[in-house]
């Protein structure tokens, strides 16, 4: 099984990118979701952890995000509980495909938690500025400095960047994005 990571910027267009692979994806940032929906342990050990936040369960985003705001501390906190269950998911999710020929891996904090394998290929998603900014502006509930927390915690994109053995260059038209996907399939095959 050949595993591809997507990396790149928040709102660069990874979780589309990664769909048109037509392979199996792990989509980190649907996981997360799902935790904090269905998963009545990560609401305890939240609340154990940052009781004044953590209430009701399921947990909200809402919550979820006033508890980052409010002090640099919490992200840490929260992102210690969460990603060892990404990380058991994704383990999870390996496993079912293993007679896969290729799958994605749409983690956010793919490099930084390393989560990556040393033979995995990494495609960097490079998005201008200005249609990122445009992108996220258009997401409900977007808040500048929430985005800005969680920029601050990852690997600069540069290094990213180096790291990767594809870009694509994304202009967010579908027939461009196919013309790369089909070229990386096409070279890793």
């Amino acid at each position: 099984m050949r595993r591809i990571g997507i990396l790149g910027a928040i709102g660069s267009g990874k979780s589309y990118i990664s769909k048109c692979f037509g392979y199996p994806v792990f989509d980190a940032d649907k996981e997360v979701g799902k935790l904090y929906k269905r998963d009545k342990k990560i609401f305890y050990k939240l609340k154990k952890i940052l009781p004044q936040y953590f209430n009701e369960f399921p947990i909200e985003k809402n919550d979820v995000s006033k508890a980052i705001l409010d002090k640099n501390q919490n992200l840490k906190k929260i992102i210690k509980v969460i990603h060892l269950e990404v990380r058991k998911k994704m383990n999870i999710f390996l496993n079912h495909n293993k007679n896969k020929k290729i799958v994605i891996l749409d983690i956010p904090l793919l490099l930084e938690n390393k989560l990556n394998k040393k033979n995995d290929i990494l495609v960097f998603v490079q998005s201008k500025k200005t249609d990122i900014a445009n992108r996220l502006k258009k997401r409900k509930n977007f808040n500048n400095k929430l985005f800005n927390k969680f920029q601050n915690i990852q690997l600069s994109l540069d290094y990213k960047r180096k790291k990767s053995q594809y870009v694509i260059k994304n202009d967010f038209t579908k027939k461009t994005i196919s013309k790369y996907v089909r070229n990386i399939l096409r070279e890793i095959d």
